[in-house]
């Protein structure tokens, strides 16, 4: 008799699902939580309980705000070789995700120039600043700069 009620209990909380979550900052800087955005704001965020996280989630805060604000890509030909490959390790070294461009074409080629203002690769896009042919310490500090982390010395959170 005793073990019906908890049964119960089981199947009852088994179709209980969490609701959307929203924190919203009023005009005078304070913050709400709510089930709802609070009207007349502009500051809002959904909050994500219980879904898995984004891939991106699991890079450290400092690399995941540098991405958004200063993407990162690197533009590479065929026949660009060591200096490339060693561009590209810098960049997977530090840990920072960054977006590849292979030169092919002519058309791509012109249309590269005509963006970068040269033609020397390896380049990279730290945002809309233009990096042109390898030099590490110029790579490194415009990276600082923007705020990528020296290094992957951040654990990543494990899935879940």
């Amino acid at each position: 008799m005793k073990l019906l009620p908890m049964i119960l209990a089981c199947c009852l909380a088994a179709g209980v699902q969490a609701g959307e979550l929203y924190r919203s900052i009023d005009a005078q800087g304070k913050v709400h939580y709510s089930d709802r955005p609070l009207a007349g704001t502009e500051d809002v965020e959904q909050l994500r309980l219980g879904k898995p996280p984004a891939p991106d989630d699991n890079l450290p805060y400092e690399t995941r705000r540098a991405m958004e604000n200063f993407p990162v890509t690197l533009y590479v030909t065929e026949n660009c070789g060591a200096p490339c490959d060693i561009a590209r390790q810098l960049l997977q070294q530090r840990g920072i995700p960054f977006s590849e461009k292979m030169l092919h074409s002519e058309a791509e080629l012109v249309a590269f120039h005509k963006a970068s203002g040269a033609n020397r690769v390896p380049a990279a896009t730290v945002g809309k600043t233009w990096l042109h042919g390898f030099l590490a310490t110029e790579w490194n500090k415009e990276l600082d700069i923007v705020g990528y982390p020296r290094s992957t010395l951040s654990r990543p959170r494990p899935s879940p």
